[in-house]
């Protein structure tokens, strides 16, 4: 998959939270206003929580909106098209990106938000070959973060595992992501990273390992087919 599908990807919509309702039961008939003032307590205080929840996931929402605000802000003079955000230069773009993303990360951990922010700030650190960095990160968000955040900072990490020559960690990693698949990595993405990975040394296999994908719904089979296509021309069978 190339950059911008994995992009693509780590921005989805995220699924609507659900919020907590509370509920007071009471069989005691002698004791009826007693646990009546109990329930009303019990339903002020579940309101409290529902729109303190609420109020939370609007902050988060809020910040990861303004670090994509920046991510895809424009660079140089003038004012920005349709009022979006402008730098004067590409450093300063950079830096405040950078900020952005990072300070949603630390904040909001665990939560799908900050593991956007995780994941953007680790790509970061491997595009500048702090794999080490970058790694740290990728694994805390694969701990940290919901299931479907998970497995794309497992995706992550196993890209970056490649990128080094540890195809063997990236392989086990992308093997365990076709056992599991989610809802943001499915097992059709986790075939093709393999196969790319596996290519230069198993070709053979790694053609095997795509070439059902290639007659399944179109965005599948097209990236199967550019995948094929590519290990073909550059490595061909006896």
């Amino acid at each position: 998959m190339n950059r911008q599908t994995r992009k693509q990807l780590k921005t989805d919509k995220f699924a609507e939270e659900v919020g907590q309702t509370f509920s007071f039961v009471s069989e005691h008939r002698t004791e009826v206003i007693r646990y009546a003032l109990i329930a009303l307590a019990v339903i002020v205080i579940g309101a409290g929580y529902y729109f303190y929840s609420r109020s939370q996931a609007a902050k988060r929402e809020s910040a990861l909106e303004t670090a994509l605000n920046i991510d895809n802000a424009s660079v140089g003079p003038g004012a920005a098209p349709n009022g979006g955000v402008r730098y004067a230069t590409q450093e300063e773009k950079d830096k405040a990106r950078a900020a952005a993303f990072a300070d949603l990360y630390t904040k909001y951990r665990g939560t799908p938000e900050g593991s956007v922010g995780g994941i953007y700030t680790a790509a970061a650190q491997a595009d500048k070959g702090n794999f080490a960095a970058a790694e740290k990160i990728y694994q805390d968000v694969q701990d940290s973060a919901p299931r479907d955040y998970a497995s794309l900072a497992q995706l992550s990490l196993a890209e970056s595992y490649a990128a080094q020559g540890k195809t063997q960690d990236a392989e086990k990693i992308l093997r365990d992501l076709i056992a599991h698949p989610t809802a943001l990595v499915s097992a059709e993405e986790a075939k093709i990273e393999l196969a790319d990975i596996m290519a230069p040394s198993n070709p053979k296999e790694a053609m095997a390992l795509i070439q059902p994908l290639t007659t399944m719904r179109t965005v599948i089979s097209k990236a199967a087919l550019k995948e094929l296509g590519r290990i073909q021309a550059n490595y061909p069978q006896p």
